[in-house]
């Protein structure tokens, strides 16, 4: 059997870092940008991928431009929609509230906002159309999450103890059968 590698990078630091910024389209810095492209360094992928947002998607095209490759876009590769707490800090929002969030993001989701099943059914449907070929996504932390839930069986509490910030890189090494089975290969911070 063979597998492929998927390489997920996380967008550098936006202008307005520590905020709640699902579907919110913040600007990355330019520092940002770059640690993303020194990230990318020194690994193997033939296609990039990047989510619709302007923080992975300004990332994705100075990668790509390394590479001589243009990023495609997929949306299913968002973040999270914290619905009433975007652009908020988590200072701002109900104690309580995000408590509960933190516990059980499905039972418990923002206001508004996007229930865990629905964000790790879309990055599972896109994992899933991935054609087997070495490939390169720039996405979000809680995409990121989503991933490893869907190919390595983390439950919530395991995955809120990776530390995922800006230009984090997760590699895994895929295999296809009746079920995606993969292996993480690499955590680069």
């Amino acid at each position: 059997m063979t597998g492929f590698t998927l390489h997920l990078l996380r967008h550098g630091e936006p202008e307005t870092p520590g905020l709640f910024m699902g579907r919110t389209d913040g600007a990355p810095t330019a520092e940002g940008i770059d640690a993303c492209v020194r990230q990318s360094e020194g690994i193997a992928f033939e296609r990039l991928i990047t989510s619709d947002l302007q923080r992975c998607a300004r990332a994705a095209e100075a990668i790509g431009k390394t590479r001589n490759l243009e990023p495609a876009s997929d949306a299913r590769w968002r973040e999270l929609d914290f619905g009433a707490w975007e652009g908020q800090a988590a200072s701002t929002v109900d104690a309580d509230a995000l408590a509960r969030f933190w516990a059980d993001p499905d039972a418990n989701p923002p206001p508004g906002g996007e229930r865990w099943s629905s964000l790790v059914s879309r990055v599972s449907g896109a994992i899933g159309a991935l054609a087997p070929i070495e490939t390169l996504v720039v996405t979000h932390g809680g995409a990121m999450r989503a991933a490893l839930h869907h190919l390595c069986g983390f439950n919530q509490r395991q995955l809120w103890g990776f530390d995922l910030p800006y230009a984090a890189r997760l590699s895994f090494r895929i295999w296809r059968g009746e079920a995606p089975d993969a292996q993480i290969i690499e955590l680069r911070i």
